[in-house]
């Protein structure tokens, strides 16, 4: 069954005692100064964290933070709205009467501040995120641990998720809440959505396939020390054996150095499209998120008294929303341009390929010649071809994923 799927019945998560309950459809809106200071917010937020607007306005955002958070969270936050950098957190706040409430989100800079929109967390990485924080917040209250310290532990703790860095968090965990969103409120991803989770499908399968490349050729590797001893051992007709081995080993070494510049490295090229598909992933969401808030202002409009800041926010959103979509548009220009360079980087691993080929072919002439009798030089055969053909389809699952990346990417083009 799809996850997409329509039909599917939400199952809500169990409220827990002095848990603030508040509907998966609905949507937080705060505007801070560069200070953190609450310029406004919307009626959802007022209502959950039991504050009036005339409370909120001109009270620093840390007014509903809840103690259970550690600090190294918030100082990841600062650090990052510092740098011009957005940031997506879940976050554990507190109501005026002292209860809680979970949300997830996204904040980032503006000329005049920041803004933040927030959903209700849905995906169980809200829970693995729970028990982290708790761990943090024993550290720094019982260890001495600096909020700067707790945030290298969280960002370690990321990487241990096996995130390459926060961006790469940041949208995976968008796409789960959205998701598991669009599922609670019987709704679907929209079709931009919906390209850019399959592309982040495809390139995580591309990713496991080259992993299975690097295995094959880190087995085969000792086949040309293995040709070189049986040489060795056949004396005056191991010649042609002998020089097959060093050709096999020069492709071997070519082939490794192709796997390298793929697969390994911050700057490779899986990293490289990898990177431009979260970051393409994580801003669309944003950008849906932001739209569904703007249009949700109607409601906050239509019962304020005085509607000229609702309005500024309102439009305020849909600016931000037209950004981080045309940030994501030049994340899909960097996403074509590295599949591009795939495609020809492929080229040269099938030549590698061919030259396999060709050096099995050339083993299977030797063991002809042999009468067939030398079982050593029949088994390194035999390994050739069952690892040969394990290469040429793994080659060829590379290229069929590179391509539907590319279609992917060329629908999206149309769609903008």
């Amino acid at each position: 069954m799809s996850q997409h799927d329509r039909t599917l019945t939400y199952t809500p998560r169990s409220t827990h005692a002095g848990e603030v309950p508040f509907e998966p459809g609905e949507l937080f809106f705060t505007r801070t100064d560069k200070r953190g200071v609450i310029i406004s917010g919307n009626q959802v937020f007022q209502r959950v964290s039991g504050y009036e607007l005339s409370e909120l306005k001109g009270a620093p955002h840390k007014l509903v933070r809840h103690p259970d958070m550690p600090k190294g969270v918030f100082h990841l936050k600062w650090e990052r709205l510092g740098q011009d950098k957005k940031m997506v957190a879940y976050v554990k706040n507190r109501s005026k009467d002292g209860r809680f409430y979970w949300v997830i989100a996204i904040t980032w800079p503006t000329e005049e501040g920041y803004l933040s929109v927030r959903a209700k967390p849905l995906s169980d990485m809200r829970d693995k995120m729970e028990v982290l924080y708790k761990s943090l917040l024993a550290a720094e209250q019982n260890d001495g641990v600096t909020a700067a310290q707790s945030s290298e532990r969280l960002l370690d703790a990321v990487r241990g998720m096996g995130f390459h860095d926060y961006d790469a968090f940041m949208g995976h965990v968008l796409r789960l809440e959205m998701l598991e969103n669009a599922r609670a409120t019987g709704t679907a991803p929209t079709a931009v959505l919906q390209r850019y989770f399959a592309m982040s499908d495809t390139i995580r399968d591309l990713g496991a396939e080259v992993e299975g490349l690097v295995e094959v050729i880190r087995a085969i590797r000792t086949v040309p020390m293995n040709m070189r001893i049986l040489a060795s051992r056949l004396e005056n007709v191991g010649g042609p054996i002998s020089a097959i081995s060093v050709n096999y080993s020069q492709m071997l070494e070519e082939m490794t150095t192709w796997i390298k510049e793929f697969s390994e490295g911050p700057n490779c090229t899986f990293a490289r499209i990898k990177g431009a598909i979260l970051q393409g992933q994580f801003l669309v969401c944003a950008a849906d998120m932001q739209s569904r808030m703007s249009t949700l202002f109607a409601e906050d409009i239509k019962v304020a008294e005085d509607k000229s800041t609702l309005l500024e926010d309102k439009q305020m959103l849909e600016r931000e929303a037209e950004v981080f979509h045309n940030e994501a548009q030049e994340s899909l220009k960097r996403i074509e341009t590295e599949v591009r360079r795939l495609s020809r980087s492929v080229l040269d691993m099938k030549r590698y390929v061919t030259g396999l080929s060709s050096t099995r072919m050339m083993c299977k002439i030797e063991s002809a010649s042999l009468g067939g009798s030398d079982t050593a030089l029949n088994g390194i055969v035999e390994q050739l071809d069952e690892r040969q053909n394990e290469i040429e389809r793994r080659l060829a699952r590379v290229v069929e994923l590179n391509s539907n990346i590319q279609g992917h990417s060329a629908m999206l083009r149309s769609m903008s």
